[in-house]
C-alpha cells in the first residue's frame, strides 16, 4: 500500500493501525479532531471531523498533494454511548449514526476516486461485534454499526469488478481509552471495582479477555495484502468466538 489514510488515527486502534503501516514502509496519513493526539504519533496528519464531508474532502486533498493517490482508507473513527432506549432522544441516535456510519461514508467516498483510477484499493471499516449482534443500553451504537456492515456488504458488491475490496473488522471490546471510559462509567454507576466492571464487559467473550489493538492492526494489514484479494464484503468477527 503506497498511501494509506486512517481516520481516528490519534489513539487506540487507529494509532496501532497507523504505526503498523508506517513500519511496513507505507505512506500514512492519520485523521482526527484532536491535534495533540495526532502529533503524538509522529506521523503526517490532517485535522478534521469525519462527520463533516467538506472537512474530510479538504483533508484528503491536502494528504493526496503531499503523499500521492490514496490506495487504502481505514475508517476507524467512532464513538459509543450507553443509555437506556426509553431515555434516548432522536439526537442521541443521530449522534451515533453521524460519527459511526456517516463518518465511514465520508472517508470512503473521499478516497474512492483514486482507487478507481488505479484499478485497485482497499476500503476497510473498523466496525464492532455490535454490528453483528445486539447489546443492551447501546441500541444507537448497535444500529450505527449494523449500518456500517450493511454499507460494507452493499459497496463490496457494487465495486466487485473494479479491483477494490470492501470489508469490515468487527472486534469485541478492545483495550483502548474508550474501554477505560466504559469501565469507569460502570464503576461510577454500580460501585463495582475496576476488575469486576471489566469482567462484566468481557464475560461474553469465550476467551475471557479484551482484544489487543495490535490484533486489529494485524488483521487490517492482512486485508490490505495480496493474500486477501478475494476477501470482499466480509464482516470479520474478532471476539474470541462470541456469537
Amino acid at each position: 500500500m503506497s498511501h494509506v489514510v486512517i481516520s481516528g488515527g490519534g489513539t487506540g486502534v487507529g494509532a496501532a493501525i497507523a504505526q503498523s503501516f508506517a513500519r511496513s514502509g507505507a505512506n500514512v496519513t492519520i485523521l482526527g479532531r484532536t491535534k495533540t493526539n495526532l502529533q503524538q504519533q509522529g506521523l503526517p496528519y490532517e485535522v478534521c471531523d469525519v462527520t463533516d464531508a467538506a472537512q474530510v474532502q479538504a483533508a484528503f486533498k491536502s494528504a493526496r498533494a503531499a503523499r500521492g493517490p490514496v490506495a487504502a482508507v481505514i475508517a476507524n473513527a467512532g464513538a459509543a454511548t450507553s443509555i437506556p432506549f426509553r431515555k434516548m432522544t432522536a439526537d442521541d441516535l443521530r449522534a451515533m449514526t453521524e460519527v459511526n456510519l456517516v463518518g465511514v461514508f465520508n472517508v470512503w467516498q473521499a478516497g474512492l476516486a483514486d482507487m478507481q483510477t488505479a484499478g485497485s484499493g482497499r476500503l476497510i471499516a473498523i466496525a464492532s461485534i455490535a454490528g453483528l449482534k445486539g447489546g443492551a443500553y447501546i441500541s444507537g451504537y448497535c444500529a450505527a454499526k449494523h449500518g456500517v456492515v450493511g454499507l460494507t456488504r452493499a459497496l463490496a458488491v457494487e465495486l466487485a469488478q473494479t479491483g477494490i475490496t470492501v470489508n469490515a473488522v468487527c472486534p469485541g471490546y478492545v483495550d483502548t481509552p474508550m474501554l477505560d471510559r466504559s469501565i469507569a462509567n460502570i464503576v461510577e454507576k454500580t460501585g463495582m471495582s475496576e476488575e469486576e466492571a471489566a469482567a462484566t464487559l468481557f464475560k461474553s467473550n469465550p476467551q475471557r479477555r479484551f482484544i489487543e489493538t495490535e490484533e486489529v492492526a494485524g488483521t487490517v494489514m492482512w486485508l490490505c495484502s495480496d493474500s486477501a484479494k478475494s476477501v470482499n464484503g466480509h464482516a470479520l468477527s474478532m471476539s474470541g468466538g462470541e456469537v
